[in-house]
């Protein structure tokens, strides 16, 4: 399992890297391998929408379920991927790159401390 030190982890199976005030999130290396292959995902939030933390992000189908994906920050929608549409594999293959899903303007930095550094994230999942 892949856990880069510099994200934080939402126990929902998220990522977060903090650049300044912007969050950029997706799914983690963890959460695709449980999920297998997966074939599409759809969002369910727009640039510019006000989002709050635990709020739907989209859906991801997979070979193996279907799964809700959560927003672990709250702020503005700033920009969505819109081209995991046409390239929905890169979610298995680079989560942590081009896999990325949205940037959100944080809103209260305050909720960074829900989640969790790389060390007790993976620890969490080995518990699962």
């Amino acid at each position: 399992m892949n856990f880069p030190k510099e994200l934080k982890y939402a126990k929902s199976d998220e990522w977060v890297k903090v650049e300044g005030e912007i969050a950029t999130i997706g799914i983690s290396d963890y959460a695709q391998s449980q999920l297998g292959d997966i074939v599409y995902f759809e969002f369910t939030v727009e640039p510019g929408e006000e989002v709050t933390a635990g709020q739907a992000l989209g859906s991801v189908d997979s070979a193996k379920a279907t799964a809700e994906v959560n927003i672990p920050v709250s702020g503005t929608v700033l920009e969505i991927n819109e081209d995991i549409a046409d390239e929905v594999e890169v979610l298995n293959q680079d989560p942590y790159g081009k896999g990325w899903l949205a940037k959100i303007k944080i809103s209260d930095p305050a909720e960074l401390a829900e989640l969790m550094d790389a060390e007790a994230y993976e620890a969490y999942c080995e518990s699962r």
